[in-house]
């Protein structure tokens, strides 16, 4: 039986999205192979790091060693909070300074161009310019500019890449999504307010065009908030667990994916 090309599509979240990496974790750790991967907002920095096939338990004790002081550059307020200088050097070197098409596993990064209200998808180029645009949080981080766009956060437009994806070439597609249902998380300030605002407005444009997934992982990080960035290494441990939790269902349906007749019986339930 042939074996389906398997893609990975990881949501925006915030500091939320780190479950991505639990979760990346548990699939190399079961033998799934991921051929094709992309990410909106911190969706992104983990499809890097799984394209770039770095060392995933390296990564997570980066994530719980990594304090604000590291990646926040406060600005006078222009355009956002944030300059992102120190976020996108990190990124540099996570990346190892290579370009996208430059990933060992094909990988495709969403931004949104402001001025057109468009989503921007990133094909080719250099990671940490992509990534970084993919990241702004409007209100929070400067937006990226890249000749006559204006790139913001690729949650804004499409939160969870499911249809880049399946254009890159993929069969059957795990999509993850770290924004909860229902919100746990207490909203102390501003950070938090424009956190919770983009959240909102993201959830209501994918409950109007939901891209159908064959299989979704939904990490309970409900009572993180997209902001607390101290907490990321538990937003790790929580999508390790859910993976887990899950895995056998998953594994079950990759080893009788029969082809468009697998989708087909999907959408029709």
């Amino acid at each position: 039986m042939a074996r389906p090309k398997i893609g990975l599509a990881l949501s925006s979240g915030g500091a939320r999205g780190m479950a991505h990496l639990g979760v990346v974790k548990v699939l190399k750790e079961a033998g799934i192979d991921v051929q094709y991967v992309a990410g909106s907002s911190m969706g992104s920095v983990v499809s890097v790091m799984l394209a770039n096939r770095l060392d995933l338990d390296l990564c997570e004790k980066l994530v719980s060693g990594l304090r604000v002081k590291h990646w926040l550059d406060l600005t006078v307020p222009k355009m956002g909070l944030v300059m992102g200088e120190k976020v996108q050097e990190l990124i540099r070197l996570l990346a190892h300074r290579k370009r996208i098409e430059e990933l060992p596993i094909p990988a495709r990064i969403v931004a949104t161009d402001l001025v057109k209200g468009e989503p921007v998808v990133f094909k080719e180029g250099p990671i940490d310019v992509a990534v970084r645009a993919s990241i702004a949080i409007p209100g929070i981080f400067e937006p990226v500019r890249l000749g006559d766009q204006i790139l913001v956060d690729g949650g804004v437009i499409d939160r969870i890449p499911v249809s880049v994806v399946r254009e890159m070439g993929a069969d059957f597609v795990i999509a993850v999504d770290v924004i909860p249902r229902v919100n746990k998380a207490k909203i102390k300030n501003i950070f938090d307010v424009i956190a919770q605002t983009l959240v909102i407005m993201e959830k209501e444009i994918t409950s109007q065009r939901w891209p159908m997934a064959d299989f979704l992982i939904h990490p309970d990080v409900a009572d993180i908030s997209p902001t607390a960035f101290n907490r990321m290494d538990e937003c790790v441990k929580r999508g390790e667990m859910e993976a887990r939790k899950v895995l056998p269902q998953l594994l079950a349906l990759i080893e009788n994916w029969q082809g468009e007749k697998s989708r087909d019986e999907l959408e029709s339930v």
